[in-house]
């Protein structure tokens, strides 16, 4: 059993949205709705079903051909913008679709350049209204090692608790020994946390192991506590925290 509590939302779960939802592609307002509704297509996280009448129709490029899933036929478009388009990126949802999703329309994230709830720009996917994410200071004692070689240690950690996440430890940067991490060009973005700021790989002897560490230096308001700070992937690393080894977990990061 996990030591974090899961995400319990079932897959088709289908709820309304109580905020505004814009997006946008190349400087023009695709869609713009207060009726949006959420639709668990995996339990994790929601994705946005939008009212087919709030999204600009004269955008969409019918692709011709339709697509049979547990939530209805839907019709594929693509969408444009000028000279920029991207293809088969909208599904448009049809009579036989889940009870409430009749005539709306979902968007592949990545098709457009920004997602907003009311003005506060979203990232990666809609936040999961079931989820919390709380960031609270901690006097435990923390250890990193990777294969014996310490990585970090600290007895001030920030400590972020986010539901169907295991408890990630960042750390004061003076906490952490750099001379083992590697600046990486990787960047990340998180709904709750937002864009990262700093990534780092790890050398332990010959071995370079990409990506293990991270860091938001402006993160979102709720997430202040960790700006700044370092943590590293619970699944990639070893924990030690108050002297007991933590099993490493196992998640979609692992």
């Amino acid at each position: 059993m996990a030591d974090y509590p899961k995400a319990i939302a079932p897959v088709d779960h289908v709820e309304p949205v109580p905020r505004r939802v814009r997006a946008f592609l190349g400087g023009e307002l695709v869609v713009d709705t207060t009726r949006a509704s959420y639709v668990w297509e995996w339990p994790f996280y929601p994705q946005y079903y939008l009212p087919a009448a709030d999204v600009r129709r004269e955008l969409l490029v019918d692709e011709g051909r339709t697509e049979r899933s547990r939530r209805g036929t839907a019709r594929w478009y693509g969408l444009r913008v000028g000279p920029t388009g991207h293809a088969s990126c909208a599904r448009w949802y049809g009579a036989d679709a889940l009870p409430g999703l009749a005539d709306t329309v979902r968007f592949d994230w990545a098709a457009l350049d920004g997602w907003f709830e009311e003005d506060e720009e979203v990232f990666v996917h809609p936040r999961n209204p079931y989820s919390r994410v709380d960031a609270l200071r901690s006097s435990r004692r923390v250890r990193v090692e990777l294969d014996g070689l310490l990585l970090a240690e600290s007895v001030a950690p920030v400590l972020v608790f986010e539901t169907g996440l295991p408890t990630r430890y960042y750390l004061d940067r003076t906490a952490v020994d750099f001379r083992h991490l590697v600046p990486s060009a990787t960047t990340t973005a998180c709904p709750y946390k937002g864009r990262t700021s700093a990534y780092w790989s790890v050398r332990a002897g010959a071995a370079v192991h990409p990506d293990l560490a991270w860091s938001y230096g402006f993160p979102t308001a709720a997430l202040l506590p960790i700006a700044g700070l370092v943590a590293f992937y619970n699944e990639k690393v070893d924990l030690i925290v108050d002297g007991e080894r933590l099993a490493r977990p196992r998640t979609h990061f692992s």
